[in-house]
């Protein structure tokens, strides 16, 4: 019974293996920024509809920390950051491919606070966080987070840095800093415009869009890398992200297209 039940567990993996790879064509491992997690989602399902000959892998997390380990050669064929400093710091290094580097989009941050909140974050914007009751606010780290580089120099621009920096709890990237406020371990969080519309989060919360001006403009970029295992699949992707129907989904998104300077509609 135990080698049945073993034959049939090998067979269920390898067709497993036969649905996820695709029979011929190219593979396209992806680190991106953890505030694509929906968007690109998204994206590559699109490009996989069209290119189904192109299996794509991708891994979010924080843009630091994939900077850091590429400049070790970590093994990924194209570099979505949130920051286009990184790509452009990596290219100078001679680690990208050509020494091609992209911008794809600007990012944008809201204070967001969960649905049973009583912050009255769209009368109150910021100043919301001087609550008392708002004992725990939720950033990612600025040390290796480009949204948390962001969520300091708003609070510091408007005003409010020095009265709320004691109850700041920092994620390692803004994906796990609104988990930290969908479970209620802080009370309210900067996050990603991105995140609180895509349709997980959508409706448990509300928002208040903190002004571009308050904080540096969130220039998002990417690369792809020398050692990419198909350079061409790479750059069909790339392409596709960057051509039309990656533009509409990334607008959906509330992303701001670079080449524009504004979000359509």
């Amino acid at each position: 019974m135990t080698r049945v039940l073993r034959n049939l567990l090998l067979a269920v993996l390898l067709a497993v293996s036969v649905v996820a790879l695709p029979s011929h064509g190219g593979e396209v491992r992806v680190a991106a920024a953890a505030d694509l997690k929906y968007a690109f989602d998204e994206i590559m399902l699109a490009f996989r509809a069209e290119r189904p000959d192109v299996a794509v892998r991708v891994t979010y997390g924080s843009s630091g920390n994939f900077y850091a380990q590429l400049r070790s050669r970590a093994p990924f064929d194209v570099f979505l950051s949130a920051d286009l400093l990184y790509p452009r710091r990596l290219a100078d290094d001679g680690l990208a491919l050509g020494s091609e580097v992209f911008a794809y989009a600007v990012g944008r941050i809201v204070l967001w606070v969960p649905g049973s909140s009583p912050l009255e974050v769209d009368r109150l914007g910021i100043r919301a966080l001087l609550d008392p009751s708002v004992r725990r606010i939720a950033i990612a780290n600025p040390r290796h987070a480009p949204y948390g580089v962001a969520a300091e120099a708003a609070l510091r621009s408007l005003g409010v840095y020095d009265a709320v920096a004691g109850r700041l709890v920092l994620g390692e990237n803004v994906a796990q800093t609104a988990q930290f406020v969908q479970s209620r371990a802080a009370d309210a969080g900067i996050i990603a415009l991105s995140l609180v519309v895509a349709p997980p989060m959508r409706g448990q919360g509300r928002y208040w869009e903190i002004p571009l001006e308050a904080y540096p403009t969130m220039e998002q970029g990417g690369m792809i890398t020398p050692w990419a295992r198909d350079a061409a699949a790479a750059r069909a992707l790339r392409d596709y992200m960057l051509g039309p129907a990656g533009r509409a989904i990334l607008e959906r998104y509330g992303f701001v297209l670079p080449w524009t300077g504004k979000p359509s509609g």
